[in-house]
């Protein structure tokens, strides 16, 4: 069995009477991308700050590293690296005094030229903080959350306000790290960035998680299915497809169907009728989708918790 670094039993946090964590179990596997998804307010930032010992728990079981929450060393805290959801560094120090300067805190230390060139700074490494652009800080956060070479990272909405070429140089880095065998705690908002990278997904909402697993395990168990899109489909043929067809406004056809054999069905009945079709599409229900239907709201409707 895979070792757990992080194990969450029952965990509760209130604020002023105000349940903002209930009752949530869950753990972190050595060497995985777990990724904690849900809309601003619904408890990931709580979660992960207790976890890194920002906040303490009203109630239920931490351990990271196998230690009690409470307890954690000194030697475990070495091993962690943060990059929380908002974060400061001093403007006038350049990129790479800014690394060095954090780097100083600890006993085990990662070659700052490494991370520089890990998170491609080469070129700004003599720029000052306060003249970097939204996306390149961000890199620098990120940098800064490796300097002791954590073999757990946690990553709380590290994209948030990128431009999607800064996000996806992002997620170069964290797959990077997750190939060197890094443990990394992901929250997001983004449900692409969960699929992409999450070996294992959380979804919160309102402090509790709704479902949990891997991509696939959740699409099966609360999606599941696939669409068939036909564009340019003449619209009279469409009782020849079966399964409840759907026609949109601009003419094309869906078909929703339950497994890939259903699709190879539908594609026979086009073959052997003739049916002509400018472009067909094949759309799997994705996180979002899964998302709506846990939860019976939308990622931007937000929470309340």
């Amino acid at each position: 069995m895979t070792e757990s670094i992080i194990d969450i039993k029952n965990l509760t946090k209130n604020y002023n009477g105000t349940k903002a964590i209930r009752g949530i179990s869950f753990n972190v596997k050595k060497g995985e991308v777990f990724s904690m998804v849900g809309p601003n307010g619904a408890g990931k930032t709580t979660t992960v700050e207790i976890c890194e010992g920002i906040r303490k728990p009203t109630s239920g079981s931490v351990h990271i590293f196998g230690e009690e929450f409470s307890k954690k060393s000194k030697k475990t805290r070495q091993k962690i690296g943060v990059l929380p959801q908002e974060y400061r560094s001093f403007e006038r120090l350049t990129v790479k005094e800014t690394l060095k300067y954090y780097s100083s805190f600890y006993e085990t230390k990662r070659s700052i030229d490494d991370i520089i060139a890990l998170l491609d700074l080469e070129d700004k490494k003599d720029e000052l903080y306060m003249n970097l652009s939204g996306g390149l800080k961000q890199r620098v956060g990120v940098g800064m959350a490796l300097v002791n070479d954590p073999e757990l990272i946690y990553l709380d909405e590290p994209t948030t306000g990128l431009d999607p070429r800064s996000r996806r140089g992002v997620w170069d880095a964290i797959e990077i790290l997750k190939k060197e065998g890094k443990t990394i705690f992901l929250t997001t908002h983004y449900m692409e960035e969960a699929e992409f990278l999450a070996d294992r997904i959380a979804i919160m909402h309102q402090g509790k998680i709704a479902a949990k697993g891997c991509l696939d395990d959740l699409i099966h168990g609360h999606g599941g299915h696939y669409t068939v899109l036909l564009h340019g489909f003449d619209p009279k043929n469409v009782n020849l497809l079966g399964k409840e067809p759907k026609i949109d406004t601009n003419g094309t056809v869906s078909v929703k169907v339950k497994n890939p054999t259903e699709i190879s069905k539908i594609l026979q009945k086009v073959i052997k009728n003739d049916l002509k079709f400018a472009n067909l599409e094949v759309k799997r229900t994705n996180l979002e989708e899964v998302f709506m239907n846990v939860t019976g709201t939308t990622i931007e409707e937000g929470d309340a918790a």
